[in-house]
């Protein structure tokens, strides 16, 4: 790799690492805010373990969805689905986010990486169906194990995704597990 090419990679790679320190509105098992970078780590590790699982899909490109799909937020940060209000655009916020954050990568590679985000975003292929699925399913399964706030909406995740959860079978079962779970914890963390 050329030196400029390198160069170019360590500062995308700094500046994604930005999603370390970008927090999601999940907590964790221990009650600390859950960062967008922990988040992918989960949902490519999801896809470690029930890639198989899943006729006629390329593992490694459902990976490379799956670690692209959230890198705009490195910028602007995370927006929870509770907080996005009519009129605001997360698509075009995300990708013009994108675009800044590539910009730095040799061009090859830059168009990647946002042609791998324009897939995810339209669900254009078996993967990013896949993928979008996956992540719906990865943030219902974190909300399940965090310790939550006292005021925290169980009921919310019993509607959320559902469209992106339905679009495969493994998907719908693990969705029904989750439901499952959700209901459990709804009803634990109602007073008296």
């Amino acid at each position: 790799m050329p030196g400029d090419r390198l160069l170019g990679a360590l500062e995308f790679l700094r500046e994604a690492g930005r999603l370390k320190s970008t927090l999601r509105s999940g907590y964790t098992s221990t009650g600390r805010r859950e960062s967008v970078a922990e988040h992918t780590w989960r949902l490519c590790l999801m896809v470690l373990v029930l890639a198989d699982e899943f006729e006629n899909i390329d593992a490694l490109r459902l990976t490379k969805l799956c670690i692209v799909h959230d890198l705009g937020e490195a910028l602007s940060g995370d927006v929870p689905a509770v907080m996005q209000t009519e009129g605001f655009d997360k698509s075009a916020q995300e990708r013009a986010d994108l675009h800044v954050l590539t910009k730095a990568l040799d061009a090859g590679k830059r168009a990647e990486i946002l042609s791998l985000w324009e897939e995810y975003e339209a669900a254009s292929s078996p993967e990013a169906i896949i993928a979008k699925g996956l992540d719906k399913l990865e943030t219902i399964l974190q909300h399940n194990q965090g310790e939550n706030p006292v005021d925290f909406d169980y009921a919310f995740n019993l509607g959320y995704g559902q469209r992106q959860t339905s679009a495969h079978p493994l998907l719908a079962e693990i969705r029904t597990l989750l439901d499952d779970e959700t209901k459990e914890r709804a009803q634990a963390s109602r007073p008296g």
